[in-house]
């Protein structure tokens, strides 16, 4: 099966979305709202089809988030363990596919916690008054814009994701990571600071090369 076909130049939000890998699973017509009953009855067969249709575009969310492929296979199966043993808690409220993307983003949100409650934290804690960065990515390659962002420092990669991608405001951010608004922004701020430095570099040796 070959990989989607994915347009040279994409924007953030653009290419966040995309599902990277697809699978004869996500050609089925069943959709994920009415996989959520047999999921809930227990049966094996509903929950390996709502994996199969979902894996591929959750581990895109969970690549993100994690330094390494390993990482955020870890962090997808975590997930998924959580979504299987919490069933009952969903409401119909929002979407099926939604509610199961909030809890592997927050299965990402807890792996980072558990691996940087240490000396990483000091970092998350560091406050600075610096202006807010701004730059376009629009002419960046969307598999070079992924890598850029696996790329980014655990503390900026996390609060970047959360901020621009989730939506996450800085109030929810500094409460779920146990840190200041204010270095919220800050490392938002140097996230931010760092991918326009790398995507400057890309783009001068894209002009340099033609």
């Amino acid at each position: 099966m070959q990989k989607e076909k994915i347009a040279p130049a994409c924007n953030l939000f653009t290419y966040l979305n995309i599902i990277v890998i697809n699978t004869p699973e996500l050609e089925r017509t069943v959709t994920i709202e009415s996989l959520y009953e047999g999921c809930k009855s227990g049966s094996r067969q509903a929950q390996e089809q709502l994996y199969n249709t979902l894996a591929s575009k959750m581990l895109g969310v969970c690549m993100r988030y994690a330094g390494s492929t390993f990482e955020a296979e870890d962090m997808l199966q975590a997930g998924f363990i959580k979504v299987f043993g919490n069933l009952g808690s969903y409401r119909g409220e929002g979407s099926f596919e939604g509610w199961i993307r909030r809890i592997i983003v927050n299965t990402a949100i807890e792996t980072y916690r558990r691996n940087t409650r240490s000396g990483q934290q000091v970092e998350l804690n560091e406050v600075y008054d610096e202006a807010q960065q701004t730059f376009a990515m629009d002419s960046l390659e969307c598999e070079d814009l992924l890598r850029l962002i696996q790329a980014l420092p655990d503390g900026y990669r996390m609060i970047f994701n959360m901020y621009a991608v989730e939506g996450f405001s800085h109030k929810e951010i500094a409460e779920s990571l146990q840190i200041s608004e204010s270095a919220s922004k800050s490392q938002l701020s140097r996230a931010r600071a760092w991918l326009k430095q790398r995507i400057k570099q890309i783009e001068g040796g894209i002009h340099e090369s033609r």
